[in-house]
């Protein structure tokens, strides 16, 4: 087995412009398919690239997600809990938890949201076109759509979104919020939603937390109220922050491809694949957040993984291998099968999996349909990108039609 003799490489990696990959994966799978990077903070980890390899870690019952939440485990947040309640836990404590959302948050409910869905996203276009062009389809599109589902679905006024709109972002913040900031509006968040189930305790409502306190309450106290409280938190930030990203990403790649766009709008049955090849396309984060801690020993890539060694698995990495998918580097709409591990893999695979496909698909279809001749407002270059965030995405797309 290899030993730790390896060239020690700080990481995340420096991220490249745009939606461009960064160049480092596909050096070190081809080269040094495990090596050791240095974290911000808690130190050395591993770092694996391939896809075969990502998806081990992810799945391998001997890798702990709840072991990376101690306080010096390797990250690139000061504070250790940052990526939620269900992801910090491991089963049988992670699929109690999990059934209980599961069994509220079902493929059902999820599907008969389309057309309310479609319904918020013609309106928001609507008032869109009212104001005219040129318009920022970031601020008009694709932040309110999923923001508007995810505070339907759980049962959020509307006077509070924008509040819990800016909560969300510090809390997503890496650098670009000092770890007071965030902290601040953790506590600001979590202050609210105990609030909000109060008040369905004491009125119950048939919203998505409506069902969850009810389902909650039913457990006869094996789920601790924090743990709902923070759950709701996470629905909300999972449920609106990636997906309207991923909105004006996939917006933005099309953009840069007509002949995709007039195929999808001669074809609105191609959506569907579309959208699975974008999220496997688009390098949405960084990667650095996909970490294991292993519990015993493991075999992997020729080296032995020590207990209570951290691995980090980029789930972006994995979705550019070559010996999984050909011509990684090309968008191909009609490729097929597109075994993306963009939601995760394993017990920690990403719960609202289904609605973010639902909102992509509705959102980018009536889009293409409502406004055929949609162009970029401004020059490539003039595009301001996000920056110390886990997400990636525009912070405005400027369009006209």
């Amino acid at each position: 087995m290899t030993t730790h003799t390896q060239q020690l490489r700080d990481f995340p990696f420096a991220t490249p412009a745009e939606l461009h990959m960064e160049a480092a994966f596909a050096q070190l799978r081809e080269e040094e398919p495990i090596s050791r990077v240095r974290l911000p903070y808690g130190g050395e980890a591993w770092l694996v690239t391939r896809y075969q390899d990502i998806k081990t870690v992810l799945g391998d019952p001997r890798f702990s997600r709840a072991a990376t939440q101690h306080a010096q485990a390797p990250r690139i947040q000061p504070d250790p809990a940052g990526e939620g309640v269900l992801m910090s836990l491991d089963p049988p404590d992670h699929t109690r938890l999990r059934k209980t959302v599961a069994g509220v948050f079902t493929k059902r409910r999820v599907e008969d949201l389309r057309p309310a869905t479609q319904r918020i996203a013609e309106e928001l276009l609507e008032a869109m076109e009212a104001s005219g062009a040129p318009a920022d389809l970031v601020a008009s599109y694709a932040l309110p759509l999923p923001v508007t589902v995810i505070c339907d679905l759980l049962g959020v006024p509307d006077d509070d979104r924008d509040q819990l709109r800016g909560w969300s972002d510090a809390l997503l913040s890496t650098t670009a919020c000092t770890p007071a900031e965030s902290a601040a509006a953790a506590q600001a968040m979590a202050d609210y939603f105990a609030d909000l189930v109060n008040q369905r305790r004491r009125k119950p409502t048939d919203d998505l937390l409506g069902a969850l306190v009810q389902t909650w309450d039913r457990e006869e106290g094996r789920l601790r109220d924090e743990d709902l409280v923070l759950l709701t938190r996470d629905l909300l930030i999972a449920g609106h922050e990636t997906t309207a990203s991923q909105i004006a990403n996939c917006t933005y790649v099309l953009l840069q491809r007509p002949h995709d766009m007039a195929r999808l709008r001669a074809d609105p049955s191609v959506m569907t694949s579309a959208v699975e090849e974008l999220l496997r396309f688009i390098p949405l984060g960084s990667g650095s957040f996909r970490a294991r801690v292993a519990t015993e020993p493991v075999d992997l890539c020729g080296v032995r993984i020590q207990p209570g060694e951290t691995v980090f698995a980029p789930t972006v990495a994995a979705n550019w291998d070559p010996d999984v998918f050909a011509d990684p580097d090309r968008l191909d709409i009609d490729r097929s099968p597109i075994p993306h591990v963009a939601f995760g893999h394993g017990v920690h695979h990403c719960l609202g999996a289904q609605l973010a496909r639902l909102e992509l698909q509705v959102a980018l279809g009536v889009l293409l349909h409502r406004l055929p001749r949609l162009t970029l407002a401004v020059d490539e270059g003039e595009i301001v990108w996000k920056t110390g965030m886990q997400v990636r995405g525009p912070k405005t797309l400027p369009v006209t039609w």
